[in-house]
């Protein structure tokens, strides 16, 4: 087989290897790109996807309120004034130094309250749906549904996409530069 044929049957190969995993694993690339678009935009969603960080009073750990008082406040906040029946269990706490504010992200729905560390004031109530969209990105909602401990199939499935990613940049890159490799050859063969 000479030069030009084993560039053809790779080139016929890679096509078809882009051309399967493109279609077993269309609606999970479908997904990542919606929700990748949807986590870059997050900021710039005018508070849809997440609510937009408000600035406290001071950004001097030491003239804060205490953890401990903030999470009081929180949870006095959650329950009077969005509804009572919802869990006060906490995901993460998440302290913004330089806004002179922290915010409460709660682990069994998507609300999260802000209040300034110095004073305790309520600064912003808001949803977050960004913490659903990236499960959804990474495939922590099937843990999540699951409830895995370990978070296993985020691992399989992440493992899963980015090897089909590089798979598909391979490929695609030779679907590219092949015919134009093939054309070259092509043009450097003597005449007979």
């Amino acid at each position: 087989m000479n030069s030009r044929q084993t560039q053809a049957k790779i080139l016929r190969n890679f096509r078809k290897v882009h051309r399967a995993t493109g279609a077993l694993l269309f609606i999970f690339f479908f997904i990542i790109s919606i929700t990748g678009i949807l986590l870059g935009w997050k900021s710039h969603s005018n508070n849809v996807i997440i609510p937009q960080s408000h600035q406290g009073t001071s950004n001097d750990l030491r003239e804060w309120l205490p953890i401990d008082s903030l999470h009081k406040k929180a949870i006095v906040v959650l329950k009077d004034s969005i509804a009572t029946d919802l869990s006060s269990e906490l995901d993460r706490i998440d302290i913004r130094k330089n806004k002179g504010m922290v915010k409460f992200i709660f682990e069994n729905h998507t609300w999260e309250i802000q209040l300034d560390g110095a004073t305790g004031t309520v600064l912003n109530i808001g949803k977050r749906h960004s913490d659903f969209i990236e499960n959804l990105h990474d495939g922590t909602v099937l843990d999540n549904w699951l409830n895995t401990s370990s978070k296993i199939f985020r691992v399989i499935y992440t493992t899963i996409m980015g090897l089909a990613l590089l798979l598909f940049t391979i490929t695609g890159f030779w679907l590219w530069y092949g015919p134009k490799k093939l054309k070259k050859h092509r043009k450097k063969r003597p005449r007979k």
